[in-house]
């Protein structure tokens, strides 16, 4: 599963550790990307796990966080899994 928050700057440090102190969400992929490339202030924090993961991560950001849906989730996971697939290709060269 797959989940895609926006967190306003002031409160991205706050978010961070709330989610990777907790002991089901640290064990999911959580990444935060710069917003600044749709052109917002804040972060965009991608959570790659299991829906319990996910859950408990929406359910940890509600004060902080707002779940992104829609064109602008479709668009945020396009741009992450292309700077994805850009950084597997540059590994493929060390391994020939």
């Amino acid at each position: 599963m797959e989940l895609i928050l926006y967190v306003k700057g002031e409160d991205s440090e706050e978010l961070r550790k709330i989610l990777l102190e907790d002991e089901v969400v640290s064990k999911a992929n959580v990444v935060f990307k710069d917003a600044k490339m749709l052109g917002k202030e804040g972060y965009y924090v991608r959570v790659l796990g299991s829906e319990e993961q996910c859950k408990k991560a929406l359910e940890l950001s509600k004060d902080l966080a707002e779940e992104v849906t829609g064109a602008e989730r479709e668009k945020v996971i396009s741009i992450l899994r292309e700077e994805d697939e850009r950084m597997l290709s540059g590994f493929s060269g060390i391994f020939r």
